[in-house]
């Protein structure tokens, strides 16, 4: 299973990216894959051929009137079930014993 982090915008589009970001996130909502939206990014968990064509998907939505577009991406491979998305938090919560802003 896949934990992939990625943000994707625009470059030489002006201060704000905000409307690009939205489209970005509308292919991502309509894909099915579980996400987790950041300020800085968002996290998707699935194989790794959900997740890879969840990014392209991304790209090609920006891609025809985009000439320039930076990606950062991170991922984490790890063979077994999914559900990592909740869990590597609740874990990390539950050494402190306390509840985590998230």
């Amino acid at each position: 299973m896949v934990l992939l982090e990625f943000s994707m915008a625009p470059l030489g589009q002006g201060e704000s990216v905000s409307a690009h970001v939205a489209r970005i996130l509308d292919v991502i909502d309509k894909s099915g894959v579980p996400y987790q939206l950041t300020p800085m990014g968002t996290i998707l968990e699935g194989d790794w051929h959900a997740v890879m064509g969840v990014v392209t998907a991304c790209f090609e939505t920006l891609q025809p009137d985009c000439p320039r577009i930076g990606i950062h991406l991170k991922v984490d491979y790890r063979a077994g079930p999914a559900g990592r998305l909740q869990s590597k938090t609740a874990r990390v919560e539950e050494r402190l014993g306390r509840k985590l802003q998230t």
